[in-house]
């Protein structure tokens, strides 16, 4: 991509896409972004998000939702765009268990009418963001791109499952260059108030008690959200026909020692008490990123503690 060059975000005022606007603006793209602010968390929080890179004038903002083609159709119309980046999605596993049929129609039904969409525009690129969930009860560590991904253990990774198989038929039919890229347990400023470490650092800020599930042992490969918008942002310069990326940091760590790292980076003492394992929850994530490494320049380079630290500063100045 080239200075002055469009590029459409869905999603783009939420925790990922908020923060992938603001690289893309700092390397001289112009933006639309396509969200419906919906109430999943705070819309007030998704608009501050948005509000330094409002200031540029680089960025256009659509209010609308990706299963409605108009909408689409209205972003798409904003400047010759040459990309679309697609994250918005219903997010999280745990709310997926109890509205399966939501998580369908907006993260299914809306793809396909964004690629559709995209099709009629004469636009053909696309990098779609998947989830490290498509892998399931994975034994295999670390996950590669080629291990079968036939058996997700929620809605939301069925979801994100299917997504991919329409990127792929669309990619084959159509000729379309779409990269899927499997985020690994993102983390870092903006991130949204219900997600793992956000939880956890307010907890322990605040002296409540954490409650985790299962022994403990559990395990994630979180990944900083500047490492993930990199991930993005070489795939869109790079990616070409079909591809699957992993998109992580290749170092998982157990829930534990994780929450017992967040006490130490606060400077206090988490309070914890344990529970059975959740629904749809998985053992562990680990991503192997070497062909992201070899195809696209990825190098993750954040590591876990430095993360945390940023992420501390950040709550505190917010």
């Amino acid at each position: 991509m080239n200075r002055g060059d469009r590029v459409v975000v869905t999603g783009g005022a939420g925790f990922i896409g908020s923060v992938l606007v603001d690289q893309l603006v700092t390397l001289g793209l112009r933006v639309t972004v396509l969200d419906d602010f919906n109430d999943y968390y705070s819309p007030d929080l998704k608009r501050a998000n948005l509000a330094n890179a409002l200031k540029t004038g680089l960025v256009d903002v659509v209010e609308g939702d990706i299963c409605i083609p108009a909408d689409v159709r209205k972003a798409l119309e904003i400047g010759e765009p040459q990309a679309v980046i697609h994250l918005a999605a219903r997010a999280g596993v745990r709310p997926s268990i109890a509205s399966p049929e939501l998580y369908y129609q907006v993260n299914c039904m809306g793809t396909v009418n964004l690629f559709k969409t995209c099709l009629q525009h004469g636009l053909k690129r696309i990098i779609f963001a998947s989830s490290s969930s498509v892998y399931g009860e994975a034994e295999q560590v670390p996950f590669h791109e080629e291990m079968k991904v036939d058996r997700p253990v929620s809605p939301y990774a069925a979801s994100k499952q299917a997504g991919e198989a329409l990127a792929h038929s669309f990619a084959a039919v159509e000729q379309m260059d779409i990269a899927c890229l499997r985020f690994f347990t993102v983390y870092g400023p903006r991130q949204r108030p219900e997600m793992a470490i956000h939880h956890f650092m307010s907890a322990v800020k605040e002296g409540r008690e954490i409650t985790l599930f299962g022994d403990g042992s559990t395990s994630r490969d979180y990944t900083y959200v500047g490492d993930i918008v990199r991930g993005i942002v070489l795939a869109l310069d790079k990616a070409k026909g079909f591809r699957i990326y992993n998109v992580g940091s290749g170092a998982p760590i157990q829930l534990l020692p994780l929450v017992e790292l967040i006490g130490e980076t606060l400077g206090k003492t988490p309070r914890i008490t344990l529970a059975p394992m959740q629904k749809g929850d998985v053992s562990r994530t680990y991503a192997d990123v070497s062909r992201a490494t070899e195809e696209l320049g990825f190098v993750p380079e954040v590591t876990l503690r430095e993360g945390l630290i940023r992420m501390a500063n950040w709550m505190d100045s917010n």
